[in-house]
């Protein structure tokens, strides 16, 4: 007889949460974020239906037709995925919104959307598969690329790179990490916590490009990667229903910070002084780690007190997809008192 096949709480399989089968090159680090986001949405027992994936132009933006293949997607133009995104979720608040991204759709042509997204906290985990090159059109350097490093094709990049996660908390973003394709176990986690988030939550993963950016002087390889990794902590997402349980042995070295939603972060200290709730000190880290070619990972900063564009515009329980044209419409006297205060 054969096992039944093993399902989660809402009767799927992990092969449910699956897409079609991947274009990338073999060994590239996108492929295996979309495994992670394969694994959490199954280990979460997210409906398929909730989740909407979104993305720009590049080879990260191909990745979410890797995973999730039952849920909603949309491809957008080159640099202009947050737009869509805003539009999408403040039609119906209740997605859950996955943006993938890459350096060149959100750190060069697509850095104005992307600063605004984060500056209206609107709520979506938007993941920038960070590898330094446009893979997509043969390995120019793009905006995250360090200064100095040299390519084949492209010769010396002689501009300073754009930290994406510095960014994002200059622009008032309440959760911003970064991780590095390579560590299966972070991402995930990471995305746990960033899916309970009520605002913007960005995650800057360095994702190498086998094919043009792989070289062990350059940061976004898999060796550098490998050898020059600092975590923050040891980061683990707990549910909400889950007990918290903390080690007797080291009590000082363990964080636990609560979500909106009641699941708790918890941190276990790895750099006994870092404060992730301290935005200066959260820049200050990120100035030293650029000073110094060093790869920090983990949740670099967390503000759970901003709320997000939905909250504040006031939106209706009931998605405003979901209302009918008679809610939706004004009626014809309120349409008549407003045309005459603008008389």
């Amino acid at each position: 007889m054969t096992s039944k096949r093993k399902t989660n709480l809402i009767g799927l399989r992990k092969t449910d949460y699956k897409g079609r089968p991947s274009t990338l090159c073999q060994g590239c680090g996108h492929n295996s974020i979309a495994n992670q986001i394969i694994q959490v949405a199954y280990e979460l027992s997210i409906a398929p239906h909730e989740i909407i994936r979104l993305s720009g132009i590049g080879c990260s933006s191909k990745s979410p037709a890797y995973f999730l293949g039952m849920s909603h997607g949309f491809n957008s133009l080159h640099g202009r995925m947050p737009a869509i995104g805003t539009g999408a979720l403040m039609a119906n608040h209740h997605l859950r919104a996955l943006g993938v991204s890459g350096d060149g759709d959100t750190a060069s042509i697509g850095l104005g959307q992307f600063k605004h997204l984060v500056r209206r906290n609107v709520r979506m985990v938007y993941i920038v598969e960070n590898n330094g090159v446009y893979g997509l059109t043969k390995g120019q350097f793009s905006a995250t690329a360090d200064e100095g490093q040299e390519l084949k094709y492209a010769g010396r990049n002689e501009l300073p790179p754009i930290d994406v996660c510095m960014e994002a908390i200059i622009d008032g973003c309440g959760f911003v990490a970064r991780s590095f394709s390579g560590d299966a176990k972070q991402v995930r986690e990471l995305l746990k916590a960033a899916l309970s988030h009520r605002g913007t939550a960005v995650l800057d993963i360095i994702s190498p490009c086998v094919a043009f950016n792989n070289m062990e002087t350059s940061t976004k390889s898999y060796s550098y990667g490998r050898k020059h990794e600092a975590p923050l902590h040891d980061f683990g997402w707990v549910p909400p229903a889950q007990e918290i349980v903390i080690d007797d042995h080291a009590p000082g070295d363990i964080r636990i910070v609560e979500l909106h939603d009641g699941s708790r972060i918890q941190l276990r200290k790895l750099e006994e002084a870092y404060d992730p709730t301290d935005k200066a000190e959260a820049l200050q880290r990120l100035l030293r780690a650029q000073e110094k070619l060093e790869l920090i990972t983990g949740l670099i900063y967390y503000d759970e007190s901003r709320p997000s564009l939905a909250e504040i515009s006031h939106l209706t329980d009931t998605p405003l997809a979901h209302l009918d044209d008679e809610q939706l419409r004004p009626s014809r006297d309120a349409l008549d008192q407003l045309m005459v205060s603008l008389m």
